[in-house]
């Protein structure tokens, strides 16, 4: 069985699945190319967040750290250890690809309950936070998939695709299958959970729209932080287990 076409084959099932749409959606119309434009407006409002956050917290370091220094340093303190628990002793090269995809998903997430989006009127649709949207959780999900088979080829060459035929290769179908739908799931976990979470507050909110909605909200921040964290653990344990050659 040729493995790069099964892959192409995945790689345009997704593309297919990013057309999903639930509600109604606003585009921007660019020569040939509709773009979508909440995805972009909230994606950039949650970059720059992070860039304001960062430059503010390190641009001037201390010896003694400030407040802002010292939690970042921690983040950077977890990402590390993340990174190190689920790679190995190769962890280095990768904490920037896991620290961005953990801080990404992190921040996207708590915006979706944090920031009042809905009070920005658009000709169409409404905004919401960028991992609401299955085209940003395969955006997240593709370069991860990349990054794993990117992993694994680097360290052993062809021979990385050994793994299929171990430990009998009886088992080429289910490990075939196995590598190409982990893009899947973590596309739709992370997606189908901030959507749901979503969707939950604004049903309660247009019920009972005084008090029931706040501690649904707090526990949508706890789920959300824990969906990014899931997301960056996942995403960790995959490389680690390309490199390995184990599962």
């Amino acid at each position: 069985m040729n493995v790069i076409p099964c892959y192409i084959k995945t790689l345009k099932g997704l593309y297919d699945i990013s057309g999903v749409e639930v509600g109604q959606h606003f585009y921007w119309q660019i020569g040939g190319l509709q773009i979508h434009a909440q995805v972009l407006i909230t994606s950039w409002v949650v970059i720059a967040i992070l860039l304001g956050s960062v430059i503010i917290a390190v641009r001037n370091p201390q010896t003694i750290p400030t407040d802002g220094q010292n939690f970042f340093e921690y983040v950077l303190e977890f990402i590390r250890d993340l990174s190190k628990t689920q790679i190995g002793e190769e962890y280095g090269p990768w904490v920037p690809f896991i620290g961005t995809m953990f801080l990404f998903i992190f921040v996207s997430n708590w915006s979706g309950a944090l920031l009042p989006w809905k009070i920005i009127q658009l000709p169409h649709g409404e905004l919401a936070a960028p991992t609401n949207d299955i085209n940003t959780t395969v955006a997240l999900a593709l370069p991860t998939s990349v990054a794993y088979f990117y992993a694994g080829l680097t360290k052993k060459g062809l021979g990385y695709f050994e793994k299929y035929i171990k430990p009998t290769p009886i088992l080429l179908p289910i490990n075939i299958l196995e590598d190409f739908t982990k893009p899947l799931s973590l596309s739709f976990r992370l997606f189908g959970n901030i959507l749901a979470d979503e969707l939950v507050v604004v049903v309660l909110v247009s019920l009972v729209p005084s008090v029931v909605p706040i501690p649904v909200m707090f526990l949508g921040l706890f789920t959300s932080g824990i969906q990014a964290l899931i997301f960056a653990t996942l995403a960790a344990a995959y490389i680690g287990e390309s490199m390995e050659g184990h599962h």
